[in-house]
């Protein structure tokens, strides 16, 4: 049997009820502004986006003195990912950002916590 599929009428109707309420246009308007983004036609404000202020990781780990492997081991880090951040591919999220901060400002603390849960 053939299966029916929604016809034109029907999805039109939907999209005029999206827009009907406010989350509908909320949400058609954030959809337009990710497709200029996307398009490089729409920076995007820079406050949608976390107040942790990024960190300069290679930094961190070389005066420490540690290899990229020997960083992620110690603060449980994936070295993938460490290698991205590093490299500029990738950006950490906020909570990882932060975790960094607070490895630069008290490395042995952070090192023996992590010991101390294990």
């Amino acid at each position: 049997m053939p299966r029916k599929t929604a016809s034109r009428k029907s999805s039109t109707r939907s999209n005029a009820a999206a827009r009907d309420t406010a989350f509908g246009r909320r949400l058609i308007t954030a959809a337009r502004q990710i497709r200029a983004h996307l398009r490089g036609e729409l920076e995007l404000p820079v406050r949608y986006y976390s107040v942790v202020p990024n960190v300069d990781i290679k930094q961190i780990r070389e005066e420490l003195g540690l290899s990229q492997s020997e960083f992620a081991r110690r603060y449980g880090l994936n070295l993938r990912s460490l290698q991205e951040w590093e490299q500029g591919r990738r950006q950490p999220e906020s909570a990882v950002r932060a975790y960094l901060i607070v490895i630069r400002q008290d490395p042995s603390a952070v090192a023996a916590a992590l010991k101390a849960t294990a």
